[in-house]
């Protein structure tokens, strides 16, 4: 599908756009408010400043997109592709990541708080300074994550907290 026939459909109102294939579509500022946009291929894509908040994201392919600024507040990306992605400034308030891979992913002041992040993979992200109040990581993969600054640290220490309890968030 091209960029200018997908927005289209979204203006007209249509929110299904499960499985749609925009590999590095410019979608930059986009309002894309309540969008479903599972199993969705948009890896490399420009979706930086967009407004994806309570987005169906889940098993999308975002692989290498730019989400700088992004607001993915109650956004849904289980099981997402986010291998090196960037999403420096994203806001993720409230957004389940269950297992979704997010290495090599930059984080680097994303706010996580209240992210569910239980059996993520973020091995070699970076994820400073993220705020994280809240954020839940049961069973997250931290191994070669950049934690050099003190509230990502925490997210390391919630890891081992939220580990040892039943439920998680």
């Amino acid at each position: 599908m091209h960029v200018q026939g997908f927005l289209y459909e979204y203006n007209r109102g249509d929110r299904n756009f499960s499985g749609v294939i925009l590999h590095n579509a410019d979608l930059s500022n986009c309002n894309l408010s309540g969008i479903n946009l599972s199993h969705a291929d948009l890896s490399g894509a420009n979706l930086s400043g967009a407004n994806l908040t309570r987005a169906n994201l889940k098993y999308a392919n975002l692989k290498s997109a730019n989400l700088t600024d992004a607001d993915f507040s109650g956004a849904h990306l289980e099981g997402g592709n986010l291998t090196g992605a960037v999403l420096k400034g994203a806001t993720l308030l409230g957004s389940n990541l269950i297992r979704a891979d997010l290495r090599s992913t930059d984080l680097e002041a994303a706010d996580l708080r209240g992210a569910n992040l239980s059996d993520t993979t973020v091995d070699s992200a970076n994820l400073q300074p993220a705020h994280r109040s809240g954020a839940c990581a049961e069973g997250g993969d931290l191994v070669g994550a950049n934690l050099t600054d003190a509230a990502a640290e925490a997210i390391a220490e919630d890891t081992v907290a939220v580990a040892s309890r039943t439920a998680c968030c």
